[in-house]
């Protein structure tokens, strides 16, 4: 593969300043909890994208991607909510979003690259905004990327820039994850007082695996289903008279339920308190060493999504299936649901049986073949070279 400098060299007739990448992330557990003020746990891929950037002199934006084959260009003064539309707004919104944080960003050409697969429900676009970002800060000297505080700054830039910009309502987990995830770890993430902590996450000392499925089933933010789950949630919270569900404890739920005027914000609501409380029960299982409790949280996490948040669809339901069929301790989809992947806990020799077991599902459904492989948990965003 020709690296993200050598063919931004061809594109655009020089070489880069640098090259920055952003990961793409799994969540462990903690689902549509993010835009509730609740709690996640994502980890950071080892798949990135690579942003390879050169700074301009004028408000002139260049892109061009490796993948596509294809360069857009259009002006900074020209990008706002709506526009550009497609991918480029995902480069474009962070420019404009730093300007609007009153910080000096002008014109860049950038080339962008990826292994992150596209679709797949593991934050692809805050992947590429965060390595745009973390490019930014560099050539501009933001310093956005020098402490947890600054790399949060910067990760609201490019939710605001995912929100307003692209019109995918994302609630911040995924940028927060490209910024701040550590290696070995994964990152608890509170998201309403934006406080984070690093739990260890190395499966390998327990003989253990996190397999992803990437069922290549089609997964879009900007569909508007996902945008229907949020307004239902904050439906629910105007209901009960809270500023949002995360202000619902586990202990309270049935006589929060009971008060709800629709069978849709009921289920809503369940998912999103029990959701946060395994959020917190996973932690106290990783520090414990309880690799069986978290499997279970695994199960409990998926069935709660299908049933009642109904966000899951029968590819990721088979995968699921099929891999804890295979040994799994437990196994859930992950990300925004309607499609994308599913993370299944394994010993370690029963990984390549559950990925045969998965694709044979697959097979026999006539369905197209999914991607698995396992992954670790990886390091932030910054600079390549």
């Amino acid at each position: 593969m020709t690296s993200p400098a050598a063919t931004h060299r061809d594109v655009f007739g020089s070489p880069p300043e640098g090259v920055w990448s952003a990961p793409g992330r799994v969540n462990l557990i903690g689902e549509h909890t993010d835009y509730n003020d609740g709690l996640a746990l994502p980890i950071a891929l080892p798949q990135r994208t690579h942003a390879a950037v050169s700074v301009r002199d004028d408000d002139r934006l260049r892109v061009h991607s490796v993948q596509l084959g294809q360069t857009v260009e259009v002006s900074l003064g020209s990008v706002g909510p709506g526009s550009p539309s497609g991918w480029t707004a995902y480069v474009a919104g962070v420019l404009w979003a730093l300007r609007e944080d009153g910080l000096p960003v002008r014109g860049m050409d950038v080339t962008v690259d990826s292994d992150v697969p596209v679709g797949a429900g593991l934050s692809s676009s805050a992947a590429l905004e965060c390595a745009v970002g973390a490019a930014a800060s560099d050539l501009f000297g933001l310093d956005l990327l020098g402490s947890d505080d600054a790399r949060a700054r910067l990760a609201r830039a490019c939710v605001r820039a995912e929100n307003e910009v692209a019109g995918a309502a994302t609630g911040g987990m995924d940028q927060s994850a490209a910024l701040l995830c550590h290696e070995g770890s994964a990152l608890l993430l509170d998201c309403r007082s934006g406080a984070t902590e690093q739990v260890p996450f190395d499966l390998t000392a327990a003989g253990m695996v996190l397999l992803v499925t990437d069922t290549r089933a089609s997964h879009a933010l900007n569909d508007g289903q996902y945008e229907e789950r949020r307004r239902a949630c904050e439906a629910a919270a105007a209901e009960l008279g809270v500023g949002s569900l995360r202000e619902v404890s586990s202990g309270g739920l049935e006589h929060a339920l009971a008060r709800l005027s629709s069978d849709e914000l009921r289920t809503r609501t369940r998912h999103v308190v029990t959701e946060i409380a395994r959020v917190e029960a996973t932690v106290a299982a990783l520090r414990g060493g309880d690799l069986d409790e978290v499997g279970r949280l695994f199960r409990a996490s998926h069935a709660s999504l299908r049933d009642d948040y109904e966000v899951s669809c029968e590819e990721l339901d088979v995968s699921v299936e099929a891999a804890e069929g295979a040994g799994a301790l437990g196994a859930r989809m992950t990300g925004g649901g309607f499609g994308g992947s599913s993370i299944a806990l394994l010993p370690e020799g029963s990984a390549g049986d559950a990925e045969d077991a998965v694709r044979a599902a697959f097979a026999a459904r006539g369905w197209t073949e999914p991607a698995c492989f396992t992954v670790t948990a990886s390091g932030p965003a910054g600079r390549d070279a």
